[in-house]
């Protein structure tokens, strides 16, 4: 089994969703910052980490007591801050990859991260490099080897993440269409 870290990227000000989507809950009342981290925990990620920026001292408690919390103080620059302070988080663990997830697919089931983590082949180690694809558009969730955290961080700028590395250093597409879920939720 490879040892992996899931990251949730929650840092954000939601300004299409009408505030931070740290803060936002199911329909039961379930916090989807709790809902991302179970489905990276159930889907086989031994540590979670959750970035949080906007909202961060109301959304700090909703973060489930068994994940870490990395707090983004530069969370205005975008995504990249947020992306950035989770593989610097990531750092201090023994993950050789991190699965990486956002806090705004809320229906994204545990099955997608375990077929990342074993994506027909299971070769996943420190130069691994996935990303889900739903429908044919690259999505979530992502995973990099622990050789390509700081090249990222170095890479990333604004709200654009790690889409263009991943691009530019052919990361393998993983068909997660049938699993459901891909979809992010950009408004209430």
């Amino acid at each position: 089994m490879v040892d992996a870290v899931g990251i949730v990227l929650a840092a954000g000000a939601g300004v299409r969703f009408g505030g931070p989507k740290a803060l936002a809950r199911d329909d039961d009342g379930t916090p989807w910052v709790e809902i991302a981290c179970r489905t990276l925990l159930d889907g086989g990620c031994q540590d979670v980490i959750v970035t949080l920026g906007a909202g961060a001292d109301e959304a700090g408690p909703l973060v489930p007591g068994w994940a870490t919390t990395a707090v983004v103080p530069d969370w205005v620059d975008g995504a990249s801050a947020s992306l950035r302070a989770g593989l610097a988080a990531a750092a201090g663990t023994s993950a050789d990859v991190a699965v990486i997830t956002l806090v705004d697919l809320p229906h994204l089931p545990s099955a997608a991260v375990r077929r990342m983590l074993g994506a027909d082949d299971g070769a996943v180690g420190a130069g691994t490099l996935r990303r889900a694809v739903h429908d044919g558009r690259p999505g979530h969730p992502v995973v990099v080897g622990r050789r390509h955290w700081e090249p990222i961080a170095n890479s990333v700028t604004g709200d654009l993440g790690a889409a263009g590395y991943l691009r530019e250093h052919a990361a393998t597409a993983v068909d997660c269409t049938d699993l459901g879920g891909g979809d992010d939720v950009d408004r209430r």
